[in-house]
This record gives C-alpha cells, sequence and structure tokens, in this order.
C-alpha cells in the first residue's frame, strides 16, 4: 500500500526524476544486501578504487523527495 501511494506521487514527476528516485533506491537496496551478506563493496575515493569490508559499511536512507514541491515550500 505505501508503494503505490508513493508511485501516485511520483506519477506527476519528469521521467529523469523517477529514474534518479529508482537509482537512489536501488543502490540503497544494494548496499543495505552487501552489508547483511558480508559482500564489500568497492567504491571510487580520492582518485582510487577502494575495497569497503562490509563491517565498514555504513548504510543510510537515500534522500528522496516525494509529493508536490509546491507544498513541500519549494
Amino acid at each position: 500500500m505505501k508503494e503505490e501511494k508513493l508511485d501516485k506521487n511520483l506519477s506527476n514527476k519528469s521521467m529523469a526524476f523517477r529514474a534518479e528516485e529508482a537509482l537512489k533506491k536501488a543502490v540503497a537496496h544494494t548496499i543495505a544486501d552487501h552489508k547483511r551478506t558480508g559482500d564489500p563493496i568497492v567504491i571510487w575515493r580520492d582518485g582510487k578504487v577502494v575495497k569497503v569490508p562490509a563491517d565498514q559499511i555504513e548504510v543510510r536512507e537515500p534522500e528522496a523527495e516525494y509529493g508536490n514541491p509546491k507544498e513541500n515550500g519549494k
């Protein structure tokens, strides 16, 4: 039910916005999955490829804006 409400809010957004939101959600899910399974992630840091062990992975919720921007004061 929560997903349905989010989908309705996103239906008024541009395709680029919806694609970016989907990408953020997928990345957050994948990072959390790697932490849960104990698999490292590989990132780009200071011009180098760095492997981050699972115990050092910080899981954060993606910053997402849903709804009408006019209602959010933007």
